[in-house]
């Protein structure tokens, strides 16, 4: 199963992180490329048509999930393991404290 998620910047889609079988991969959205308004999501990542692709969850996305309390939080009232990164992902960052904020795109799963 494919989970994906929407990456916003501030009110803008920016484009869409994905986790498969054989990794993750985040591409940019072209609309959002071509803004003159549009900015990289990090300097790690600046705006390309290319995929970010990796076999562990992209270091600017991972920086995203909670540590700690209220990892423990996430596990405890969740159900969700540590080591599920995406679904924390998802779970987490509809509403993270600055620009960034991560939808998860139910109407794409793929089984």
């Amino acid at each position: 199963m494919v989970k994906k998620g929407k990456v916003y910047f501030k009110d803008m889609f920016a484009g869409i992180i994905t986790e498969t079988e054989n990794g993750y991969a985040f591409y940019y959205d072209e609309n959002y490329i071509n803004d003159s308004g549009a900015k990289a999501l990090s300097q790690t990542m600046p705006l390309r048509k290319e995929p970010y692709e990796s076999s562990t969850l992209l270091p600017f996305f991972d920086g995203l999930i909670p540590e700690g309390w209220l990892l423990d939080i996430a596990e405890n009232t969740w159900k969700i393991k540590p080591n599920d990164r995406m679904g924390l992902l998802l779970n987490f960052c509809q509403n993270c404290i600055g620009a960034i904020s991560i939808i998860k795109d139910e109407t794409e799963q793929i089984k």
